[in-house]
């Protein structure tokens, strides 16, 4: 997904473009009101309210005129009044500062869900690019940095399924049910195994994190 993200604070920026590109989505910053609507091609708009140049809403205002892609707010705002006045002005969300990363990304993947077009939702066979890592479900072949990974079928349906969602947390019995069999009746201690093959092909523990208790996420390392 191509994401604007339009923000004046560099040190808040520079975070949200590493964060987000890490999680596997395209970013294009623009730190003004200006920028923002002389900008193109992207999917998703994430508009900081505290622009120097323009109003925020103004700023809202303008890009709904001229795109359907969904616009999440992101201010220090957190009175009711500017909520409903940022969602009545055409965006999708409204996210208060300060906010946690994962909470955002969750917004953005919300969002993407309920604001796509019939017939418009992303082939579900084209490659995607989760940091460092390349999965492409077609060929069924793994890239980590152009080198290709040599995984068997069942790693990589589990890798698969874990990135159907990234950063979400799948417990065991969730994971045999999708990757195995709705009906295994095997040992849980199976995912664990498959899910250290993994980590150890991917070069890295932090690739697929354990949830004490719950389960795993997928997610790039920092």
């Amino acid at each position: 997904m191509r994401i604007l993200l339009v923000e004046d604070d560099r040190s808040i920026a520079r975070s949200l473009v590493e964060g987000l590109e890490g999680a596997g989505f395209e970013v294009t910053h623009v730190s003004t009101g200006a920028g923002a609507l002389a900008a193109d091609d992207h999917e998703m708009i994430l508009l900081d309210l505290g622009l120097p140049d323009m109003d925020g809403r103004d700023v809202c205002r303008e890009l709904r005129g001229r795109t359907k892609a969904p616009i999440i707010m992101l201010t220090a705002r957190a009175e009711e009044f500017d909520r409903v006045l940022g969602l009545e002005l055409g965006a999708d969300d409204y996210v208060t500062k300060p906010f946690s990363f994962r909470e955002l990304v969750a917004r953005i993947r919300a969002v993407a869900r309920r604001t796509v077009e019939p017939g418009q939702a992303d082939d579900p066979t084209a490659p995607q690019t989760i940091g460092q890592l390349r999965l492409d479900r077609r060929t069924r072949r793994v890239f980590l940095e152009q080198t290709e990974v040599q995984l068997t079928a069942k790693e990589f349906d589990l890798l698969a399924f874990l990135a159907s969602d990234i950063g979400a947390v799948h417990t065991r019995t969730e994971i045999l049910e999708n990757v195995w069999d709705a009906h295994w009746y095997g040992p849980t201690k199976t995912v664990d195994a498959h899910v250290a093959s993994l980590r150890k092909k991917l070069g890295a523990h932090e690739w697929i994190q354990a949830v004490r208790g719950v389960g795993f996420r997928l997610e790039p390392p920092e």
